[in-house]
């Protein structure tokens, strides 16, 4: 539990730094602010000069001790709480790595002009794309600089202008250092990309890397080898875990030695992001990808339509949007998904994009008739709701009209295009209201009518797909998933439900996701969001709930049917205004469940 607290720490401040400099914008001051710091910053911000104690810290039984100081002529050569809390007890790494940890917890000092990047791959995309993924690193480390000693910084310039000559890629233009006595001279990272080419994420991902370092007469050279682009994008996530700015001193400092082995356990390290019951922009989207990066969360699960809104304009389907969204500025275009999705890459991310159905369809497919189609969906608005769906407003596609799948597997082609995912997708599938269906389809067997048209849901996304099945076609745990009838060889499961389900899945060959409400569910908690009822999934799930949630403990001879698991925010309380909150830091535990075998104290 010590270890979640202390790395969590080190990981919220590169949460931060991502969600401030994500377009260049300037991030908050710190929370807690020393007398030094506010001394130093008095002549150019005009604070006064603050009264005397300083704090100072000390490792004591592997604990950071604070104590006051006062000979402010050694201030600086005391310890801050940082680099107390950095080099106290074990080291602070989130998610925790799974093969190899060895760290000499001796700091060494140095500063970002130090920093090189020495890239050695056959593959000039990868090439391309690493450097990229280089820049952010820097941006990320700069900007951190920046939050702890307040100075100017212009992230943009740090995007654009770093020296890039061949392979290399130095740090000069971000400001010539004026600190002596650098422990390092020179810090080159070394990067090895040699098995694979791709650039797009699949389950079948090698995502495993080696990160190894050597420090000799002022060179400490930091070498990285990975099979896969996105394996060493990880390992340089962990490496920056590994440097702070220890303002204090004003030096950058690292670990005199670093032996890491790591693979994620599980393939599948997601979050999924309701979209459609609030509007959340593009930039909270991004704001979110890039604190998932950091816990090397994998899987970006967009929910983006249901029945209360259908942001998506459609290409081929505009009137989708004309009709369901909010209103013409709370829209996502084909470009915005492929900007999305190109960020996203970059961190090591894959965008897998939902259109719900054949339930949680409302007002955006109510254009059929005008259109000669027919009706797309039933029930739009109906009341009472509670007999009709799950939560206001209602609609229910039409299973019967031709025209509905023709629609989906236009909108499955434009998204697969969009996001470049081929091996996995979402089709929905939950929470279908049969006394919606029996008002239209009486004396029919409505489960035969729902177990078929995610047959033919699942037929029009290979045609959608260039005729080639998707590995693993996900839909969500339901009343027709209990009867175990949809085919194993194509459909893959995301259990939101209780583990009574995840066996009798596992048990008869099902792949699975868990989303368990009981724990992953992070809107839970807040109360009703409808008129004279009680909170839906109540209570709140803390991160210590997140933490220690393992549905897959007693499922060992399962293990290799489990993608892994997704952690899940639907937005009927939640506006972007408080997406960062509700997400973390407890998707940050979700992280570190990466280990089937966890920590035992928690």
């Amino acid at each position: 539990m010590g270890l979640f607290v202390s790395a969590l720490k080190t990981l919220i401040i590169l949460l931060s730094i991502s969600y401030s400099c994500q377009n260049g914008a300037k991030p908050n001051l710190p929370v807690s602010i020393n007398a030094m710091d506010l001394e130093i910053n008095s002549a150019h911000n005009g604070w006064s000069k603050p009264a005397a104690n300083q704090w100072v810290y000390k490792c004591v039984n592997n604990k950071c001790i604070r104590e006051h100081y006062h000979d402010r002529r050694k201030f600086n050569e005391s310890m801050s709480l940082l680099t107390c809390s950095m080099t106290c007890g074990d080291v602070k790494l989130w998610p925790y790595p799974t093969i190899k940890t060895q760290v000499e917890m001796k700091p060494l000092k140095f500063t970002l002009d130090a920093l090189l990047l020495r890239l050695h791959t056959p593959y000039s995309n990868v090439r391309t794309y690493f450097r990229s993924v280089f820049k952010i690193f820097l941006g990320d480390l700069k900007g951190m600089q920046r939050q702890k000693t307040f100075k100017n910084f212009d992230h943009d310039k740090v995007i654009k202008d770093p020296i890039i000559k061949y392979d290399e890629i130095s740090v000069n233009s971000l400001g010539n250092s004026t600190y002596d006595e650098s422990d390092i001279d020179i810090l080159p990272i070394n990067v090895f990309i040699n098995k694979c080419p791709d650039l797009n994420l699949s389950l079948d991902t090698d995502e495993s890397y080696e990160l190894h370092t050597i420090f000799n007469a002022g060179r400490y050279e930091a070498n990285i080898t990975a099979n896969s682009f996105f394996g060493a994008r990880h390992a340089l996530s962990t490496l920056q875990q590994l440097m702070w700015f220890d303002e204090r001193g004003h030096w950058w400092r690292t670990f005199s030695k670093i032996d890491i082995v790591d693979a994620p356990r599980f393939r599948y390290r997601g979050l999924m992001l309701d979209t459609s019951r609030h509007y959340i922009s593009i930039d909270a989207i991004k704001r979110t990808i890039g604190a998932m990066s950091h816990a090397k969360l994998n899987r970006f699960h967009w929910h983006i339509t249901d029945s209360q809104s259908f942001p998506y304009v459609s290409k081929h389907y505009p009137e989708l949007a004309k009709y369901g969204a909010y209103s013409r500025e709370e829209t996502y275009t084909l470009d915005n998904i492929r900007d999305v999705t190109s960020f996203a890459k970059l961190r090591g991310i894959q965008i897998i994009t939902e259109i719900d159905a054949p339930a949680h369809a409302g007002n955006g497919w109510d254009w059929g008739p005008k259109k000669g189609l027919g009706n797309l969906s039933l029930c739009i608005n109906q009341q009472p709701w509670t007999k009709f769906c799950g939560q206001p407003p209602c609609g229910q596609l039409n299973p019967k009209n031709n025209n509905t799948l023709l629609v989906l597997q236009k909108l499955y082609e434009e998204l697969l295009d969009a996001t470049e995912t081929t091996d996995y997708f979402h089709l929905g599938g939950d929470e279908v209201n049969m006394n919606c269906w029996n008002q239209y389809f009486e004396g029919s067997e409505l489960q035969d009518i729902w177990y078929q048209f995610m047959l033919d849901a699942a037929d029009r996304l290979t045609i959608a797909n260039k005729n080639i099945t998707p590995k693993f076609v996900a839909v969500w745990s339901s009343d027709l998933t209990k009867r175990l009838r949809l085919p194993r060889s194509r459909f893959a499961v995301q259990i939101w439900t209780g583990n009574n389900d995840a066996y009798t899945l596992l048990r008869k060959g099902y792949n699975v996701v868990f989303s368990q409400v009981s724990a992953w569910y992070l809107d839970c908690g807040f109360g009703s969001y409808l008129p004279g009822g009680v909170g839906v999934c109540d209570p709140y799930r803390s991160w210590q709930t997140v933490y220690g949630h393992r549905p897959w403990k007693k499922l060992h001879p399962y293990r290799k049917q489990i993608l892994g698991g997704e952690a899940c925010l639907w937005t009927e309380q939640v506006s972007e205004w408080q997406l960062d909150t509700r997400f973390w830091p407890r998707a940050a535990a979700l992280g570190e469940r990466s280990d089937p075998n966890g920590y035992t104290n928690v």
